[in-house]
């Protein structure tokens, strides 16, 4: 037996017994999103971190509908600690607003245990359109929108994604005709950007670092309220020239810990110091790092929080944009 091993049948045995049930299989830790992306990158590392303090721990994707498939299977999942959730901002501040209002409550259906890790979105805008209109500043960007109205058409993965309010919540402060054209995911959207089908985008760093990188595009801001550790130069929209209405600009991906509601508290502190314990390992640091994620880690609090905040923040937006889905 290895030491991993030995350390997780060893915490097992020490364990209460909602940890110890699922048919011995151990925790359940649902993935809302197909293997192969972002979150599910994150949630792996993290599972075998956590069951050297939880015991058996493994992770199911259940993909669909955005991301609410998963979540309303955990939401009527027993609250006995053996079914958790790692969710982001979209599915449970964003989807409510845009059609996964009948699957489940965000607020009410759920017990917050933690956050777990941001990641920033990116303005960026195709070289060659950075080039030929000259570009190479939001004001610039801003400034070039007004006059050739409707001529910028901008990228998003999809309606009611971060990267698509982003772009919405930029068009309506800065009151700019900028063409939407969405795609089929991430990977759509960066080929898009690279080959000038579309000239601008908020692109989640994690997707777009090397590019920006290499100059095939050019990154004007970052959508959160600091500057990105990978990007120290490139400033925030909220730094932008008070004219252009971007002050407190702030529009990124958040990934969280949920169960299902009315967890007991004791099984939700020691999920969470678990969690907590592993993101602030230093080899797990690195891992998330790898993937542009910045670990964050909070009481369940601090999450219930956020999700009320994101909730309002997204409500009028993403109602009006869910005409495009109907």
């Amino acid at each position: 037996m290895n030491r991993r091993s030995l350390l997780a049948a060893t915490a097992s045995t020490a364990l209460p017994a909602w940890a110890q049930q699922a048919g011995g299989q151990g925790i359940r830790l649902v993935v809302p999103f197909s293997p192969g992306g972002v979150i599910d990158a994150l949630a792996r590392p993290l599972a075998d971190h956590v069951q050297e303090r939880l015991g058996p721990l493994y992770v199911d994707n259940i993909a669909g509908l955005r991301g609410s498939t998963g979540a309303a299977f955990v939401a009527k999942a027993q609250p006995d600690g053996n079914t958790l959730l790692i969710s982001s901002v979209v599915t449970q501040a964003i989807n409510p607003w845009i059609g996964a209002a009948s699957l489940y409550d965000p607020v009410r259906d759920f017990t917050p245990i933690s956050l777990l890790a941001r990641i920033t979105n990116v303005l960026v805008v195709n070289r060659e359109t950075a080039r030929r209109a000259r570009i190479t500043s939001v004001a610039a960007l801003v400034e070039y929108a007004l006059n050739h109205p409707g001529r910028l058409t901008y990228a998003s993965p999809g309606i009611g994604t971060t990267s698509h309010l982003a772009a919405e919540m930029f068009k309506e402060r800065t009151r700019t005709q900028i063409n939407h054209q969405p795609y089929a995911g991430v990977n759509a959207v960066s080929k898009a950007l690279l080959s000038g089908e579309v000239d601008i985008g908020f692109q989640n760093l994690s997707s777009s670092a090397a590019d920006i990188r290499s100059g095939r595009l050019k990154a004007l801001a970052v959508s959160g309220l600091s500057r990105s550790i990978d990007l120290p130069d490139v400033p925030t929209l909220n730094e932008s020239p008070s004219n252009l209405r971007l002050a407190g600009f702030d529009v990124g991906i958040w990934i969280g810990l949920f169960g299902p509601a009315r967890m007991a508290r004791d099984q939700v502190m020691r999920i969470n110091a678990a969690f907590g314990d592993a993101l602030n390992s230093p080899v797990l640091r690195e891992k998330l790092r790898a993937l542009k994620a910045e670990p964050s880690p909070s009481t369940p609090e601090q999450l219930a929080a956020l999700v009320r905040t994101d909730l309002a923040r997204y409500q009028p937006l993403a109602k009006r944009e869910r005409a495009q889905l109907e």
